[in-house]
């Protein structure tokens, strides 16, 4: 079923702040893979003009992600949560994201289209620190996959495999 286009344009409060601390920055850089010093040493970051370490560009996403879980969560909107996989992510920064912020994301939907009766909903979400300046812009696609014909779901793939599309990630919608 496609979702409601009378969405498009709605936005959602503010989240609560999210402090952003060296741990869960290192703790990110090293689940990424990521050994660069400005992710875990105050020294190394502040030798590049930075007040404390900064996170890997893609940190914001474990924050913007809450957000756009509120809109997920929008009974109003009617979007099969189960059904949900992440589509696509990208970022404009004003600045990295620092140490010590403290970030709120306010998100709104963008875009809601249907593409062989899978939902593609598009979310931007602005990430804004204690004093209300603006540090990244992150867009986030996601897709509400359609519902398995009955025949799939009934072990009869072979039969449903020609009425069903997928959407990859990074592909253009």
């Amino acid at each position: 079923m496609a979702l409601d286009q009378s969405f498009v344009g709605r936005s959602y409060p503010p989240t609560e702040p999210y402090e952003v601390g060296r741990e869960k920055i290192r703790e990110f850089a090293e689940a990424i893979g990521d050994d660069n010093p400005v992710y875990r040493d105050p020294g190394a970051a502040r030798a590049l003009g930075y007040p404390d370490v900064i996170a890997p560009p893609t940190f914001v996403f474990s924050i913007t992600y809450r957000a756009a879980g509120e809109v997920i969560g929008d009974p109003a909107l009617g979007l099969d949560y189960t059904r949900v996989v992440h589509g696509d992510q990208r970022f404009a920064y004003r600045r990295p994201v620092r140490a010590g912020d403290r970030l709120t994301v306010s998100s709104t939907i963008e875009s809601i289209k249907s593409l062989a009766g899978n939902d593609v909903l598009d979310i931007r979400g602005e990430v804004r620190d204690a004093d209300g300046e603006h540090v990244v812009t992150a867009w986030t696609k996601l897709v509400a996959r359609a519902a398995e014909p009955p025949a799939a779901r009934d072990g009869h793939a072979e039969d449903a495999r020609d009425r069903t599309t997928a959407v990859g990630a990074g592909e253009r919608v």
